[in-house]
């Protein structure tokens, strides 16, 4: 019987030893899979916190630049190395409620003085004297020449002066101008540059709309 189990031990003593290492292989693929998704999610995480970052477009305050339903991608990195500009499209949390992101366009820059009369935007610079009437070519026929003041809707054509923008603000305003709550509806009117989280990039999805969205121009 004894000679039995001397004969059986180095097979008893080989199996637990394979037993062993399969369970070692077994936790070092688990914690290797673990590893690599903790990785995964510390990469897109600073992605979406520094690089760029997806949302979805709702209603219709920016038509015809964007539609409702879309997807787009913003850049955020770009406002890490550089300011806003005037006709930057923009994701943002509006100053009267920070659980909410608006995508709108900014219309006026540090410095600047913004009017609305007789349905266009004037704007004077800053360290000039002259105002000038902004040229907006992205305004689509219905919106063109169909800027007024809060609430839009009741297309009051009487002058309204926004002041002069402080530093560190913007005043925006959606390109469907007359369906857009926007720096015209805000209680102090202007965004905190701290809010404004990223520019528009490029339209993601659908496929058949997938495109980069061009670059304001103005001429003053």
């Amino acid at each position: 019987m004894r000679k039995d189990l001397w004969l059986n031990y180095p097979e008893s003593s080989t199996l637990l030893w394979m037993a062993r290492q399969q369970q070692q292989s077994i936790w070092f693929h688990f914690l290797d899979v673990l590893l690599n998704i903790v990785i995964i999610v510390a990469i897109v995480g600073l992605i979406r916190t520094f690089l760029v970052s997806p949302f979805q477009v709702e209603g219709d305050s920016m038509v015809d630049t964007l539609e409702d339903g879309e997807y787009i991608i913003i850049n955020k990195l770009t406002y890490y190395i550089g300011q806003p500009q005037r006709g930057d499209v923009v994701v943002f949390r509006p100053p009267n409620d920070h659980s909410k992101h608006y995508v709108k366009r900014i219309i006026g820059v540090p410095g600047d003085e913004i009017s609305i009369r007789n349905g266009f935007v004037y704007i004077k610079e800053k360290g000039t004297d002259r105002e000038v009437q902004l040229e907006e070519l992205y305004l689509n026929d219905t919106n063109a020449g169909h800027t007024y003041k809060h609430p839009p809707s009741t297309q009051n054509q009487t002058e309204e002066n926004y002041g002069i923008i402080p530093e560190g603000f913007y005043f925006l305003m959606g390109d469907n101008r007359m369906a857009s709550r926007d720096s015209r509806s805000f209680p102090d009117f202007f965004v905190p540059e701290d809010d404004i989280k990223g520019r528009v990039w490029f339209v993601a999805l659908p496929f058949n709309k997938l495109h980069v969205l061009e670059e304001a121009t103005y001429t003053f």
